[in-house]
């Protein structure tokens, strides 16, 4: 499936599906409507994109500027 909400290259995982839901055993598996407990990197055919699960990048840091270069002297 190809969408652009957080790229093109999102490579179809159970963690990222509408089926999965997280387990309480950290984010090594998931608890599959099909297919029951699986790890987070399987993936099978009744695979649907789920865009809320997704964790976007954190943004880069901002520069320092210093107080002169918001002067107008």
């Amino acid at each position: 499936m190809s969408t652009a909400l957080f790229g093109n290259n999102i490579e179809p995982a159970c963690k990222y599906c509408e089926l999965a839901v997280k387990k309480m055993d950290g984010e090594r598996h998931v608890l599959c409507e099909k297919h029951g407990v699986v790890k987070v990197d399987y993936r099978c055919r009744k695979y649907i994109y789920d865009p809320t699960k997704r964790v976007p990048k954190s943004p880069k840091p901002l520069e320092k500027f210093s107080a002169e270069e918001f002067s107008l002297d």
